[in-house]
């Protein structure tokens, strides 16, 4: 029996309906609201003689009915709260003002055309444009066009070697399941039948005659939940359906993530295959004369990827023997590990590595911050790059006939500029510098070591306006992540320059379990050493507050996915230490997680609650879902979701916000924002981006009592 939501608004305040079975919060704004009751099931598991409740069950069904009714009585309570913030229509207002301005991506060449992605400002999908060889422009492929609302999306694109033939993937919903079409470039004509069902694959063509793709059969009962764990490597052959399409790999053998490519020169298949998310076997098959699989790696202890070959050897980025990463190369006749010869040793920063105009591009992470160096194939260093200043880069990729290279420079004060690299001289020019209304001049950006619980130093990244006063009075959002080697480097975000252009201050810590200093950094924030993340996650914000930065009543924390755990758990563990928590597409139920999708490859970062006993006893004891008590009083929190997020699914939000709702004591409210038509994140059009990060900072803001912006 659902709660009736018949409630007068008045004002600026949402009145409660008068239910005696409701329950009503009331913020510090003054703002009341009802949520929707949820109802309770008598579902437990049992864990090694443990029994675990797990009263909100039934919301894993996402095709159920009442699943259905519940989001959108959900979604009525939270925007009904978020319609009478005031500030939140002059938030949009000037986000929709900064976002708009045109964004135009490096160049690349396939075949006779040169192509670009440009978005005019607010179009809600970029679109992919392109030049011949006389200069005249044309759209090449408009994702606006795909759907009506935008929520379809361009999600993957491979040209053959001559560029005549071009497959693209388009994602429905922001799902993680794909449709590959194939077009003629000359005449952007559709060939051959839509290949469907396809998930985590990139598309690898050999020669003009079809492609390799990944994907796992589809599974009983919903695509959006079911669990997918068996990945397949195809080959789809032009002009055949998609029911003749050959098994290449994974049939026999069981893996979880698997991936194929072609070498540039077309000679071999590069196979990769994994259990989890850290750690591959390596593959290889000559298809010079349709030969064997070769297995070049026969475990998971290692993460190994092939940048190129030259002939016969085979360059490859490995931390084999190797924690910080380098690269090294290979025979088929010496193909053993131990036998692999360093072209780039190991540094004692961590290394990643592009490929173009026939040199190799090494990145380094240095503190979070990019360093480049620029070799040659022998290993022999050509020079120190010389970047813009201190921040991220990205790119240097190209094809080994390239003569001219593209490369990106941003960090949380420059808006992202586009560079071209002469590979032969060192020199960089300006390619393109968006026109933005922010001046990055009156912005700063710090970097601080703090100390851990248990003594670890960890950086963290803190900006704001100039000239702002430390009085433990600014409004801060602390971001983080920590997990699944992933590194937060410096970048520049519209949403974060509209919240310091309003006094706010964003800061962005760099936690263990990510991977900002190696594999060593990585692990020390995995399975039983997940505590680790939460606590320096938590010295993070006792930094800030200490340093007069804010204070608890004017901290929000925010994380997404696996930061949606980090805010979980730290909310959970310290209710008091912020103002605000905003778990976004979290993985919020650790002892259930690895049942939905492909969530059982999490399993070298999280453990499961099968592994053993302790490791079960750990999970519970930090698990969002399962740490909800009675009788405390909550930071004001607004979950966020997609009901189409198929990676970590909405049930994890779903069961998280209930069991706030239920157990929430004080003034602070408890809301769940929910997507409809929306995945976990990518290709989601501008317009969601836009009214998800002004709800996200209007929620903020109003419940540390900012109702105007400065």
């Amino acid at each position: 029996m659902r709660k009736s939501l018949l409630c007068v608004l008045a004002l600026s305040t949402i009145v409660a309906c008068k239910d005696n079975q409701s329950k009503t919060e009331n913020s510090s704004q003054n703002m009341a609201l009802t949520y929707p009751e949820t109802k309770k099931v008598d579902t437990v598991d049992t864990y090694f003689g443990t029994a675990v409740n797990d009263p909100y069950r039934w919301l894993e069904d996402d095709y159920a009915d009442d699943t259905k009714a519940w989001v959108t009585e959900q979604n009525k309570v939270t925007f009904n709260y978020l319609d009478q913030i005031p500030l939140r229509g002059a938030l949009k207002e000037r986000m929709e003002k900064l976002w708009n301005y045109e964004k135009i991506s490096a160049p690349f060449k396939e075949g006779k055309y040169t192509y670009f992605y440009k978005n005019d400002g607010l179009q809600n999908q970029s679109v992919l444009y392109r030049k011949d060889e006389t200069g005249n422009e044309e759209i090449f492929l408009d994702p606006n066009a795909f759907s009506e609302d935008g929520t379809t999306s361009l999600g993957g694109l491979s040209f053959t070697e001559d560029g005549s033939l071009a497959a693209y993937a388009i994602s429905e919903g922001g799902s993680d399941w794909r449709k590959i079409i194939v077009l003629n470039t000359e005449t952007k004509e559709i060939i051959g039948d839509t290949i469907k069902d396809v998930k985590f694959s990139g598309m690898s063509w050999y020669k003009n005659d079809g492609f390799y793709y990944s994907s796992y059969e589809k599974p009983k009962g919903s695509e959006l939940s079911a669990k997918t764990d068996q990945h397949r490597l195809f080959y789809h052959k032009l002009g055949t359906p998609q029911s003749a399409d050959k098994i290449i790999f994974g049939d026999l053998e069981k893996r979880r993530y698997v991936g194929g490519s072609v070498t540039q020169d077309e000679n071999y298949l590069v196979i990769t295959a994994a259990n989890s998310t850290y750690g591959n076997e390596l593959y290889v098959k000559d298809l010079r004369n349709n030969g064997p699989i070769i297995k070049v790696v026969d475990n998971f202890n290692s993460s190994n990827g092939v940048l190129d070959t030259e002939g016969d050897t085979f360059y490859v980025v490995t931390d084999f023997e190797a924690p910080n990463k380098r690269i090294a190369k290979f025979t088929l006749n010496k193909r053993n590990q131990s036998e692999w010869v360093d072209v780039i040793p190991e540094t004692e920063n961590v290394l990643s590595v592009t490929k173009g105009a026939g040199y190799l591009f090494a990145e380094y992470m240095k503190d979070a911050v990019s360093i480049v160096k620029q070799y040659n194939f022998d290993g022999t260093l050509v020079r120190d790059v010389a970047l813009p200043g201190i921040g991220s880069v990205g790119g240097f990729a190209g094809k080994k006939e390239d003569t001219t290279l593209y490369y990106s420079f941003t960090n949380y004060t420059a808006p992202g500029t586009i560079y071209s690299y002469n590979p032969e001289t060192g020199e960089s020019a300006v390619y393109q510098k968006p026109a933005i209304d922010f001046n990055s001049d009156d912005f700063e950006s710090k970097q601080v070591f703090y100390t851990s619980k248990d003594g670890t130093k960890v950086p963290m990244i803190i900006t704001h306006k100039k000239g702002t006063v430390l009085n433990g009075k600014n409004p801060t959002m602390l971001y983080g992540y920590g997990g699944f080697n992933i590194s937060l480097t410096p970048s520049f975000s519209i949403a974060n320059a509209v919240w310091m252009e309003n006094g706010g201050i964003y800061a962005v810590a760099n936690l263990r379990g990510g991977g900002e200093y190696g594999k060593k950094w990585h692990n020390a924030g995995t399975q039983m050493q997940k505590q680790n993340v939460f606590d320096d996650f938590i010295a993070a914000a006792e930094y800030l507050i200490n340093e007069q930065y804010t204070s608890s009543d004017y901290l929000a924390i925010k994380g997404g996915s696996n930061g949606g755990l980090l805010v979980g758990a730290t909310m959970t563990q310290r209710p008091d230490l912020m103002k605000v928590a905003i778990p976004q597409v979290g993985v919020l139920d650790m002892l259930r997680y690895h049942t939905f999708t492909a969530g059982a490859g999490w399993a070298f970062d999280y453990g499961t609650a099968e592994q053993s006993k302790e490791m079960f006893e750990y999970l519970k004891a930090y698990s969002p879902v399962h740490n909800v008590k009675p009788n405390v009083a909550y930071p004001a929190t607004m979950v966020t979701t997609g009901d189409h997020d198929d990676r970590v699914v909405p049930a994890h939000s779903f069961k998280f916000a209930a069991e706030l709702q239920d157990k929430q004591t004080g003034a602070n409210p408890t809301l769940i924002r929910i997507d409809v038509n929306a995945g976990h994140g990518a290709g989601k059009s501008t317009e969601a981006i836009i009214n998800e990060q002004v709800d996200i900072q209007a929620f903020a803001l109003y419940n540390m009592g900012i109702t105007t912006l400065k």
